[in-house]
């Protein structure tokens, strides 16, 4: 009862205080940026690769529509469930992250190392959904010659509230590509697929009134 009192005197002075204290109401109710909660995410799911199996671990933190590349698109799930998991996980570390102004979506960029040695970077792009739990909706990434260099601390950069781009869905792009944003349109990203099975992904942050290029991943054709 003391809870629900609270809440309730909340929204009356929210109410009464006149125009200034229905804005403050209104800021806490509107959706901001978490940061920490999409790395605690990064981190559980790379744990739960070691410890319930690679694969597992990507469906269970995939949306019902993410995508992968193999080198073509795929639909995740399509593709995971046909897949084992291998005796030993790939491991991974977020060295940065982006994030929409309203958190809706964030992209982490990161370093993993295969058993075997081999080095490379991913990027992941993570959607929040309606219970709030972040999910995967496009991960992508490519074996390095030089592995990258562990920073002290996971940059991260959220983008700018004030002036927020019109909400909208993104245009559907041709055959091969594709693209989303966060619903405040303060993050965007899109992707493009060639027939040799080279692509790009582009990630683009609200800085300063103008969308600008914060990430650009470019991956060469397989050689076999």
């Amino acid at each position: 009862m003391r809870l629900l009192a609270a809440v309730l005197m909340l929204a009356l002075s929210a109410c009464t205080a006149g125009p200034n204290g229905r804005d403050r109401y209104a800021r806490l109710l509107t959706p901001t940026a978490n940061p920490s909660e999409v790395v605690a995410t990064e981190l559980a799911f790379a744990r739960a690769a070691q410890e319930d199996g690679q694969w597992t671990a990507f469906r269970e933190y995939a949306t019902e529509d993410a995508v992968m590349f193999v080198p073509q698109p795929v639909n995740a799930h399509d593709w995971l469930k046909q897949q084992s998991n291998p005796p030993e996980a790939v491991r991974w570390q977020p060295h940065e992250l982006w994030s929409s102004c309203d958190g809706s979506l964030a992209v982490t960029k990161g370093a993993w190392q295969r058993p075997d040695g081999t080095t490379g970077y991913f990027t992941t792009i993570w959607q929040r959904q309606r219970s709030g739990r972040y999910e995967w909706v496009l991960d992508q990434g490519d074996v390095l010659t030089q592995p990258l260099v562990e920073p002290d601390f996971i940059r991260t950069q959220i983008a700018d509230c004030a002036g927020e781009r019109p909400a909208g869905q993104p245009q559907a792009g041709p055959q091969g590509s594709g693209n989303g944003a966060s619903v405040d349109r303060t993050l965007d990203y899109s992707w493009t697929v060639n027939a040799d099975g080279s692509r790009s992904l582009s990630v683009r942050l609200l800085e300063g009134g103008a969308m600008s290029e914060v990430l650009l991943s470019r991956v060469s054709a397989p050689t076999s």
